[in-house]
């Protein structure tokens, strides 16, 4: 059998036509595919996008072989989809459209200098160990790219600077601000008191109080990093994207919150197996 060279040359052809706009064109593409790809991978959204590439593939497969009836099925299913999308994807196309509109969407960005992020973080961690020691039930929310003046409008506006005396007067048990959660900004305390949405997630542990399923609630929602202490444990919990680590001890809460304050920011799951991995 002759080599056909037909197919090499068509190949040449096309490169030649390629110019650097059409690089450039295709770089800005795949940078914004694997954006989207970073902000689905950590949600129960990757799953479906997975479902709608099957069925893709079902469909090309099917009219392949010119299997009609199925082509035609899969195709009104595969329409029907696309219409559905934007209502199954509401969070995130909320997020992505928060993103975008707050300059965030290509970037991270970094809150506070690393020296005011130690500061921060170490008022933090002091008053969450005292919090926990004492089983006090607390919630703290750590803004960052995405703003919260919605959640903070909740509560009761404050705007005190952070530290550790300041975090536990907050947390006083039978105050008004001792049920809800506190909003940090920066090195800021902007609001207590706040009331945080409930998670729907039906699979999430007997074990998991109010607290604990309004942290997951509003970190599906935003970016938002969401520190909570048991009132009946005093265990130590961080939420993240929807998700909680729990049984926390003040090295790894450490960790876990420098990068929110001082860093471009970085999965808590990686952050807290990068940690364990140096112990």
């Amino acid at each position: 059998m002759p080599f056909d060279i037909t197919v090499p040359i068509q190949f040449h052809g096309i490169l030649s036509t390629i110019g650097w706009f059409d690089i450039i064109d295709i770089l800005i593409v795949a940078v914004i595919l694997y954006k989207i790809y970073v902000m689905l991978k950590d949600t129960r959204a990757i799953t479906l996008v997975k479902g709608v590439l099957v069925l893709l593939v079902v469909t090309l497969i099917c009219s392949w072989f010119e299997l009609h009836v199925i082509s035609w099925l899969l195709q009104k299913t595969v329409t029907l989809l696309f219409v559905a999308l934007p209502i199954v994807f509401q969070p995130e196309l909320r997020r992505a459209l928060e993103h975008l509109g707050q300059g965030s969407f290509l970037g991270a960005s970094t809150l506070l200098n690393d020296e005011q992020a130690r500061s921060v973080v170490h008022e933090l961690t002091k008053a969450v160990k005292q919090l926990a020691a004492t089983k006090t039930g607390a919630l703290l929310v750590i803004e960052r790219d995405m703003g919260l003046n919605d959640i903070s409008a909740t509560g009761i506006r404050i705007d005190g600077l952070i530290s550790a005396d300041f975090l536990l007067n907050v947390f006083i048990v039978n105050t008004p601000l001792h049920d809800g959660a506190a909003v940090i900004r920066g090195n800021r305390l902007i609001a207590a008191g706040c009331l945080l949405p409930l998670t729907e997630n039906r699979s999430l542990s007997t074990e998991l109080g109010t607290r604990h399923r309004a942290a997951i609630g509003l970190s599906e929602q935003c970016d938002a990093l969401v520190v909570v202490v048991s009132e009946e444990t005093g265990t130590i919990s961080v939420a993240e994207n929807g998700h909680i680590m729990r049984h926390l001890d003040m090295d790894t809460l450490r960790a876990v919150l420098m990068p929110a304050f001082a860093s471009p920011q970085e999965s808590i799951r990686d952050m807290v197996r990068n940690w364990r991995k140096k112990k």
